[in-house]
């Protein structure tokens, strides 16, 4: 079993407070890894080497060298993909066939556009007229922020570390990072990749923990963090911006949801089941932009329901390596009796379990694997606690609707504002529709499509804040106008 260590001022290192835990793999339930638990002391070394290298030549590099150094991360992920991919799937279980073709390219990307970005950033000029008759110029110029605290979860580990630490890094700040302690792995690879391509000490540093009276809450704490970037569930959000305020440290935050499709009776319904299938059962449910509210007008809603449980019924667990495995496991036997719990509560309440809704039998290796069942339901009420609360798992219930604004309605009708999906070939329907979606993300006839230049973040309790393309420049870095007097 191989040890998973911190990474601070450019070293490996464990932590001072010699305490170590297991890395689970979510397939068998047992531990494939052990990862050392940061200190306080760790904390503040990270956050000391972060503020040193600020002061060297990373904030001064000039931007084409900066972009350089970023790309070449990106490239080496590429050089590295086998090993990022077996960590990716020791550590979250997802089959080979979803994190290699979404979750490690996607990493190396993240880090290849920031690279563009910042390679190509503009500025702008505001030329004035002065009350004395003469002229002014004003100018934007922009400044890394300083420290930023990553704080990113287990469901898509690189990918949502990359996103965040690439931007950053891309405008001259300094990180350190801290990963889920369910899936440190690939974060823990990102050390010696920068090390590789030649990023100075210090600039990227990762300490391993837990959040309260750990490595987390030491971070959000640290006086030394000039701004904090989490993506997570929304309780741990509020309690990290409860630390931000200290300082009035700047905050970027990415929550949950509780996402809704909306299903037109004149949609192409082969493309309408399809997509729903991928956007209430990849990665199984855990992504923050899954959907576990699907609204369907009523002329096609049984021929809806029945078509989804025929294609969510294929979807047959198994081993990562598989080509046949449609389905991985949830992460944790935590987060398996959360899903579990509401399968209970959706009995209890009169739902229609309509597939699913219980722990499949598996023998072997993975006989003690987090394994639950692709899951639908209908007849709930709207004001059911599985209809409002967000479930995170291979989840979704199915109500009918008569109007369309009655599917605005149930689509609004959450305390989450994160994303929606449209199903429909109507055009002037969808530019009527699209724009009153309380979400900060609508797919029309499609899920999950995305150009990483466009902004990407939520409304309500599903965070503050964009990220994605130069949206993301406005949180990582500090602008100020120049005005000059000629």
């Amino acid at each position: 079993m191989k040890d998973i260590l911190n990474f601070i001022d450019g070293a490996y290192c464990e932590g001072s407070i010699g305490r170590w835990f297991d890395d689970i793999d979510p397939c068998t339930g047992q531990a494939h890894a052990r990862i050392s638990e940061a200190g306080s002391d760790d904390v503040n070394r990270a956050v000391s080497a972060a503020r040193n290298a600020l002061s060297g030549p990373w904030s001064q590099m000039p931007q084409a060298a900066r972009s350089a150094m970023i790309r070449a991360v990106a490239e080496e992920i590429d050089n590295r993909f086998n090993a990022f991919l077996e960590a990716e799937v020791a550590d979250t279980g997802k089959p080979h066939s979803l994190a290699s073709v979404v979750d490690i390219p996607r990493g190396a990307a993240n880090f290849r556009i920031f690279a563009d970005i910042i390679a190509n950033l503009s500025e702008h000029a505001f030329p004035m007229d002065t009350p004395d008759g003469g002229r002014a110029l004003n100018y934007t110029s922009r400044r890394p922020k300083g420290v930023v605290a990553v704080i990113s979860p287990w469901n898509l580990p690189l990918l949502l570390m990359t996103w965040k630490v690439a931007p950053a890094l891309a405008c001259g700040n300094a990180v350190v990072a801290k990963p889920s302690e369910e899936t440190p792995a690939t974060c823990a690879l990102l050390g010696d990749v920068m090390n590789s391509v030649g990023i100075p000490p210090g600039v990227f540093n990762v300490v391993h923990g837990f959040g309260p009276g750990s490595a987390g809450e030491a971070l959000t704490k640290h006086p030394g963090v000039d701004a904090i970037t989490f993506t997570g569930e929304t309780r741990t959000g509020e309690a990290i911006m409860k630390a931000a305020a200290a300082g009035t440290r700047d905050i970027s935050s990415e929550l949950g949801g509780k996402n809704a499709a909306l299903v037109f009776a004149d949609c192409d319904i082969d493309a309408a089941v399809e997509g729903t299938v991928r956007s209430t059962f990849t990665n199984c449910g855990q992504v923050c932009l899954c959907t576990e509210r699907v609204y369907v007008e009523r002329p096609i809603f049984n021929a809806f329901v029945d078509r989804l449980k025929a294609e969510a019924e294929k979807l047959h667990p198994g081993a990562p390596t598989d080509a046949k495995t449609g389905i991985g496991p949830l992460i944790s036997a935590e987060h398996r009796d959360k899903v579990t719990g509401y399968f209970e509560r959706a009995r209890a309440a009169g739902a229609t379990v309509v597939t699913g809704g219980d722990v499949p039998v598996i023998d072997g290796d993975l006989a003690n694997g987090f394994w639950v069942r692709p899951t639908i339901w209908t007849g709930l009420a709207e004001d059911s606690p599985l209809v409002k609360e967000e479930i995170f798992g291979p989840v979704c219930h199915i109500a009918p609707f008569d109007s369309e604004e009655e599917a605005l309605h149930l689509a609004n009708d959450t305390d989450y504002g994160l994303a929606a999906t449209l199903w429909t070939r109507d055009l002037s329907r969808t530019h009527r529709i699209a724009p009153r979606l309380e979400a900060g993300i609508v797919w029309v006839n499609t899920w999950n499509l995305r150009d990483l230049r466009t902004p990407f973040g939520g409304s309500k309790q599903s965070g503050i804040g964009r990220e994605g393309g130069a949206y993301s420049l406005e949180f990582y870095s500090e602008l100020s106008n120049i005005c000059i007097k000629m």
